[in-house]
């Protein structure tokens, strides 16, 4: 399983679709893969698509989003980017670009129905999804998911404890333009993230 998992990682960090068979209009520059899936972690965290630091660096989450999020989990850098403890693979692979007010584009649309069925029948011990925003809500949660994120995510206890050998706990995207949404809504800091970190703690101790 772990070597079909890395033949299935290199095929898809070589992936060119997004420029050679595009949906709609092709990846204005040279794609690059962004992923860090893994063969015993326990945790998933299921994200949106690289940012353009995330673009450059080539590792997942290596800007304020990231630092907003190891927060939020109660991890260390170290523990955040050991793939013994977590799997990260986001909706799209690739920096989408940016729209005219500087806003990053929504994840490319040929990732997830090529890639991401067969990443997670090679991940089978994941039994933890952590859904990072509203793409991978609306992947991961089809039947949990709400009419819109806050209802998805203020409804997190109720989606817990819906029997499932594969739990997911919803989540906003950690990015700073979400400051406001946390501000609006304290109940996420003061309810869901102790309970998120003990689920963290319990799975990779």
């Amino acid at each position: 399983m772990e070597a079909e998992l890395e033949r299935l990682t290199a095929k898809i960090r070589a992936c060119r679709i997004c420029v050679d068979n595009p949906v709609g209009r092709p990846l204005p520059h040279e794609p690059r893969p962004v992923l860090l899936p893994s063969s015993s972690a326990r945790i998933l965290l299921a994200g949106q698509a690289p940012g353009t630091k995330v673009h450059l660096s080539g590792m997942p989450f290596t800007d304020a989003s990231g630092d907003r999020l190891r927060s939020w989990l109660g991890v260390s850098t170290d523990e955040f980017y050991d793939t013994e403890k977590f799997a990260i693979v986001p909706m799209g692979f690739c920096f989408p670009g940016q729209d005219a007010k500087g806003g990053d584009l929504q994840p490319r649309r040929e990732c997830a129905p090529a890639w991401r069925a067969p990443l997670m029948a090679l991940m089978p011990q994941i039994d933890l999804v952590l859904t990072i925003g509203s793409y991978a809500q609306s992947w991961h949660m089809v039947a949990a998911q709400r009419a819109s994120l806050t209802e998805t995510v203020r409804d997190w206890r109720a989606i817990w404890d819906t029997p499932a050998s594969l739990k997911v706990l919803p989540l906003p995207h950690p990015s700073w333009r979400n400051s406001g949404w946390l501000k609006q809504n304290p109940w996420f800091e003061m309810d869901l993230l102790p309970f998120l970190r003990s689920e963290i703690r319990y799975r990779i101790a």
